[in-house]
């Protein structure tokens, strides 16, 4: 079985782009991978477009197509993917698997997000469900585990507000980031709150923005130069137990032991991780679900890395979505490119990094959950 490789990646700034369509904002992000790979068009024999947010907000549908024709992409196999927050992840997901598969030898992947639109208002998994009629939107849930977490473990408001601190400063170094400006425990703590404990530096703001991959077989991956393979992904959905301990992420911690096995390695070989805090107590709950750290010391952790403490793995070094921005559909993209980056400025062959998202919520779960790991080469 041939394992992908990643050979071109492309990143746009995370942002506002009120004067630049999706469309446009998609296909800079695709040539640049495609430039980046060195593929002409023609080469790509699949492409999936992620977008979760252009149906419900301009009623535009199977934009793939559309936007792949601007980079001349046209008669292969195009399919359009929503998966929520997952979106562009599970987008690299099925291009993988047909890479995997002997399906194509080069596959285009694409997640594109404009956010800053006047119908978006508040964010849930869809109002027909009871938890959002009843109130318990994303922002909500997310509480609650803050709650239950600094109510059975100790974790503290200065604890979560470390998180936010932490990708702040990051973010402060990358130039495609959307909020660059240093942030103190102070301020975290005394902006407005959204639901208690989570103040609104607590939560990731919507953005504009594209990112894309080629993936190939390790065939053309010779002739293209590519340095980083997908050494294994992974795509789970939620258990939705309504008995579930809010305190711990099952589904994180199931996902992440279907990765160590499928990528034949295990957390104590991660040198970098980039995850989806959407909020500063869900990078709490994913160090301890991934296993950067017990149960319960997911807080501490947070001050840990706050304080430099080289024997914790980096997590988030681009900012995160707290910092750099949550273009929906683009996200899961981003930290796939952002961890191989990173990777590749170590420059040591053979590393390892993990890209972790979650998207959707369902029973006070996610709906969908990823988790791709990169290996340097």
């Amino acid at each position: 079985m041939t394992q992908p490789w990643i050979a071109g990646c492309g990143l746009t700034a995370f942002g506002r782009h009120e004067d630049t369509s999706l469309e446009a904002l998609a296909a800079r992000a695709a040539r640049e991978a495609l430039l980046q790979a060195g593929l002409p068009p023609r080469r790509i024999g699949m492409a999936v477009f992620a977008n979760a947010l252009a149906a419900r907000l301009s009623g535009s549908l199977t934009m793939g197509q559309d936007v792949l024709a601007h980079v001349g992409i046209a008669g292969c196999a195009v399919m359009n993917v929503e998966n929520a927050c997952t979106s562009g992840s599970t987008a690299v997901h099925i291009a993988a698997m047909a890479i995997r598969a002997g399906e194509v030898d080069a596959a285009l992947v694409v997640g594109a997000e404009k956010m800053f639109h006047p119908a978006l208002g508040l964010i849930d998994s869809g109002r027909t469900l009871a938890d959002t009629l009843l109130g318990r939107v994303t922002p909500a849930g997310f509480a609650l585990r803050a709650s239950r977490h600094m109510a059975r473990f100790g974790t503290t408001a200065e604890q979560l507000a470390a998180v936010s601190v932490k990708n702040r400063r990051a973010a402060a170094a990358n130039p495609l980031a959307m909020m660059r400006t240093p942030l103190t425990l102070a301020e975290v703590l005394a902006a407005p709150l959204v639901v208690d404990p989570l103040t609104r530096l607590q939560c990731s703001p919507v953005a504009d923005g594209a990112a894309a991959l080629v993936l190939v077989s390790e065939r053309l991956a010779r002739q293209c130069g590519a340095r980083a393979r997908l050494r294994a992904t992974v795509l789970t959905s939620g258990s939705y137990d309504p008995m579930a301990e809010l305190s711990e992420w099952e589904t994180d911690s199931r996902t992440a032991r279907l990765a160590w096995e499928r990528a034949g390695a295990g957390v104590e070989e991660i040198s970098v991780v980039e995850c989806h805090d959407a909020f500063s107590i869900a990078e709490i709950l994913h160090y301890e679900g991934l296993g950067l750290c017990p149960v319960g010391e997911g807080g501490r952790y947070a001050e840990r890395l706050l304080a430099g403490d080289s024997a914790c793995v980096p997590v988030n070094p681009s900012g995160g979505l707290l910092s750099r921005g949550h273009p929906v559909a683009a996200t899961g993209i981003a930290q796939i490119i952002e961890v191989t980056r990173h990777l590749h400025r170590q420059g040591a062959p053979g590393r390892l990094g993990l890209a972790h998202c979650m998207g959707g919520d369902k029973e006070a779960d996610t709906k969908s959950c990823t988790i791709a790991i990169v290996e340097s080469a």
